[in-house]
This record gives C-alpha cells, sequence and structure tokens, in this order.
C-alpha cells in the first residue's frame, strides 16, 4: 500500500495513557479456505495484521478437542440458542482460522481497524461465519459486514455487549458491559438502578463506552456529573482480568438513588 493509499486514521482523542492494560482481541473465523491464503484485505482499507495479532490455521475437529473450544460448554450454548443457524455454519465447517493477539495501549484505533479488515476479507475468501467471544457473539458473513463494514469505521458500541441482570434480593437492575477491553479499557458496571431510570443508564452507558474506546480513562474517586441528577456518579475500579462476568477488570458507578 503506497504513501497515497494509506487509510484513515482512527484517532482516539481523549486517550490518556495509564494503567498499563493491554488491548486484546480474539476472533474465531469458521469456513473452508484455499491451501494458500491470499487475503485481499487492501480491499477493506487495511495493510494487514497489526504486529502482535497473528493468525492460525486449525482443522474443526482438532480444534473441537481443545478444552476451550468456544463452540462447547456455557458459551456454546449461548451462542447455539442466540444463532441456531450460523453456530450449525460454523460447527461443521471444516476450518477455523484464530486471530489473536495483545497490543501495548496507543493513541490510535489503527490496530482496530486493520485487524477488521482482515477479518472482511477472510469471508470474501471462505469464512462463514465470525465468532467474537468478548461479546458473546456469533455472526454470519451478512450479519458481520453489516455491524462493522460502516464508513469511517462501525461506532464504540458495536464492539461492546451491554447486559442487563436483576439486582439479587431487590426490584433494581444491574447493567454492564463486555468487550472494553479490545480498547484497553476496564468494562463498566452500574449498579442498583431504579427501573425509571433504566433508559437514562442504557444512553449514559453507551456515552462511556464511546468516551473509553477513544481513549478517556476513569480514576478511582472520580466524580461524573449527570445532567438530570441530583447526585454524582463516583468511579470505582476493580476486579481483574479473569473475571468471568466481564473477562476484564471493571469501573463501577452505584446509582446514587
Amino acid at each position: 500500500m503506497t504513501e497515497a493509499q494509506q487509510p484513515p486514521e482512527w484517532p482516539r482523542p481523549y486517550w490518556q495513557p495509564g494503567s498499563g492494560d493491554d488491548a486484546l482481541l480474539q476472533f474465531y473465523v469458521f469456513g473452508k479456505f484455499e491451501r494458500e491464503l491470499v487475503i485481499p484485505a487492501q480491499r477493506y482499507g487495511s495493510p494487514g495484521l497489526p504486529a502482535g495479532v497473528e493468525l492460525k490455521r486449525f482443522q474443526n475437529l482438532e480444534l473441537r478437542k481443545w478444552e476451550g473450544y468456544p463452540l462447547n460448554g456455557s458459551l456454546g450454548e449461548i451462542l447455539r440458542e442466540d444463532a441456531p443457524e450460523t453456530f450449525e455454519q460454523a460447527r461443521i465447517a471444516p476450518e477455523v482460522l484464530v486471530v489473536r493477539g495483545q497490543l501495548a495501549d496507543r493513541a490510535s484505533l489503527d490496530y482496530l481497524r486493520d485487524t477488521l479488515g482482515v477479518l472482511a476479507a477472510l469471508l470474501d475468501i471462505g469464512g462463514r461465519a465470525i465468532l467474537d467471544p468478548q461479546i458473546l457473539g456469533l455472526f454470519d458473513a451478512e450479519a458481520w459486514r453489516e455491524r462493522y463494514l460502516v464508513p469511517g469505521g462501525a461506532p464504540p458500541r458495536n464492539h461492546v455487549l451491554i447486559l442487563r441482570s436483576d439486582e439479587p434480593g431487590s426490584d433494581r437492575s444491574w447493567v454492564h458491559t463486555r468487550g472494553m477491553r479490545k480498547f484497553g479499557r476496564p468494562d463498566l458496571s452500574f449498579r442498583q438502578i431504579p427501573a425509571h431510570e433504566l433508559d437514562r443508564a442504557g444512553v449514559l452507558c453507551e456515552k462511556l463506552v464511546e468516551m473509553q474506546a477513544l481513549g478517556t480513562r476513569f480514576a478511582a474517586g472520580q466524580a461524573l456529573e449527570v445532567e438530570g441528577m441530583p447526585q454524582a456518579l463516583v468511579a470505582q475500579p476493580g476486579g481483574r482480568l479473569d473475571d468471568p462476568e466481564f473477562n476484564n477488570r471493571h469501573v463501577e458507578f452505584r446509582w446514587p438513588f
């Protein structure tokens, strides 16, 4: 790719160096591919996988023997229920390409742009389904393209899963995310949300997903003023990377009333 053909940058205007947590990318591409992979990533504005991200090729039957095979266990049950036809396509696919890497936090999202371009190209040369385990999502080719092949780049919300569940022993809700580790940022957790505040919490969650994806960090004890709320929300970073609820660290905010 010549200098004149360089794709537009994906900058992070709020970027702040800090915690040292790496960004993690992990995808499984199920399909049937030619013996020699020729990946037309430039078609999607990508010069190829960034340094630190690797592509490994497996026979599906062999990978299925791996203890962490993603179509088995509790994740497999979720995927089968949410997308049964795509799950079956993935299950019977002869091959799996695993795209995975950890990258130091940086001031642009070009690494994500370039990886997504490779994934899009893999769908053109035999890929049938892509699994993003960080958001518990399995997509057929059409759904993946619709979600991620957006002019100028898909919005951060498309890269993250937002979940709601009941708080134990109360009539309030817990809203939290999965997937912010792609951006080298903690996931978000909003506790004790009253039913009448759920819409506000959802909008706020999407806004903070975008801010963190573009580089923002929340310090311990940092107050977050929200229009229309009588008290600020206070950031409480915590958790660990292997926390099963997030697969990541998280920042918690407790609703003030």
